[in-house]
């Protein structure tokens, strides 16, 4: 018995050692992930903030944020009162009764105050007298009572009150988007450029990407360094030569400038330089026994192109389209150069562009339609996502 019980803690300690050391975590482990969760705080506080913000009430989203939005806050504001036409003669003496909020508002008045310096100097419920005559009681509800001894002569009055807000959700602001006029138009011309300035770098990227990996030809290299290159030129500097060299093309053959085509070989040209870059890498990553064989079975590079290459490719060919499909969704300058600014050739974002007004009077819509915006894209991102890192890695590891 005692040498049976001292040899159980002999044995278990090894094993109690060996789970500690599965169990321990690295510093450095603990860093990165600390790191990586703050990126993802980052980027999702803005993003929950901006979604708040698009069912907030758009007159508490004009004075406060969205951090607020479950708070009761306070603001001051002017209500218009009745004039000398709405009096009425009551007792010996004349009346004008009304209510100083807007229909359907949710607001209490705390305070109000004849004077724009001094909103809050009565409590709600009592009594003040009018500068320009009589006495006013205003409730809590917006409701208010004007007497005066003898008739009333003004054309305006105002008065001033401190009102508490209580948080209010609606969506108002997503109906206003979705109803506005040529919001429909947009979402198809948006399509109508997006799927194609997809699809058409693909197709010729795969190609180049293919010869640039597996096919041997004199200034492989240099072509290989120039798309490198071409990655760090900005659109904006390359924009206006482009539209004036397909303006020359264009103006030739007799075509309109203002086109589709146009936008599509513009999107094309911009985005071919990483497509290139990224499925060379993928590509040239694949492994080298399998061209080898398929060489040796007499298959044409085209064959394993096809065949082989292409399938083995998706997840590259998926993360290029997605980043590919949100930088053409998404943008606004490039479709505003090559296809107008009339009301039949805006994009979706130039469409919420132009609902904001000339002055940008109604900003308050743009988070609604910054969301109404991305759901395409999100639609498309989580479709593709589960290639989406798969693609990158590879392509950026695998190089060669």
């Amino acid at each position: 018995m005692a040498t049976v019980t001292q040899a159980r803690p002999a044995e278990a300690a090894p094993a109690t050692s060996s789970l500690l050391s599965r169990v321990r975590v690295s510093p450095g482990r603990l860093a990165a992930h600390a790191a990586l969760l703050l990126l993802v705080l980052i980027w999702t506080i803005p993003t929950f903030g901006l979604l708040v913000s698009s069912v907030r009430d758009k007159d508490q989203l004009a004075v406060s944020g969205w951090w607020t939005s479950l708070t009761t806050v306070s603001r001051s504001e002017a209500g218009t009162l009745g004039t000398a036409e709405d009096q009425v003669e009551e007792g010996g003496g004349y009346v004008i009764r009304g209510n100083i909020l807007a229909e359907g508002s949710n607001q209490v008045i705390e305070r109000f105050g004849t004077s724009i310096n001094n909103p809050g100097e009565f409590e709600a419920g009592t009594t003040a007298e009018m500068r320009i005559g009589g006495e006013i009681t205003v409730e809590p509800d917006g409701t208010y009572v004007w007497n005066s001894p003898t008739a009333f002569e003004h054309d305006r009055a105002r008065l001033f009150y401190t009102a508490a807000v209580p948080p209010r959700f609606t969506f108002e602001n997503y109906t206003e988007v979705l109803t506005a006029a040529g919001i429909g138009r947009a979402f198809v011309n948006s399509f109508t450029v997006t799927v194609p300035a997809t699809i058409i770098p693909i197709l010729i990227a795969a190609f180049a990407a293919y010869a640039l990996a597996w096919m041997r030809f004199p200034g492989r290299a240099l072509l290989v360094a120039l798309m490198v290159g071409l990655l760090v030129v900005p659109l904006q500097m390359s924009l206006i030569p482009l539209l004036r060299m397909y303006n020359g093309i264009a103006g030739t053959f007799g075509g309109n400038p203002k086109s589709y085509l146009g936008i599509w070989l513009a999107h094309t040209a911009f985005g071919l330089p990483l497509a290139i870059y990224l499925l060379r890498n993928y590509m040239a990553g694949l492994p080298r026994e399998i061209m080898e064989s398929a060489r040796v079975d007499g298959a044409s590079h085209f064959n394993i192109f096809v065949t082989m290459v292409l399938p083995l490719s998706f997840p590259a060919l998926a993360s290029f389209a997605i980043f590919q499909f949100l930088w053409v969704w998404n943008d606004l300058l490039v479709a505003i150069v090559f296809l107008g600014q009339s009301q039949n050739e805006l994009v979706l974002t130039g469409q919420l562009r132009a609902l904001l007004g000339s002055r940008g009077d109604n900003w308050e819509i743009l988070t609604a339609g910054a969301f109404v915006s991305i759901t395409v894209p999100l639609i498309v991102f989580f479709s593709l996502q589960r290639y989406f890192v798969r693609g990158l890695l590879a392509g950026s590891v695998k190089g060669g």
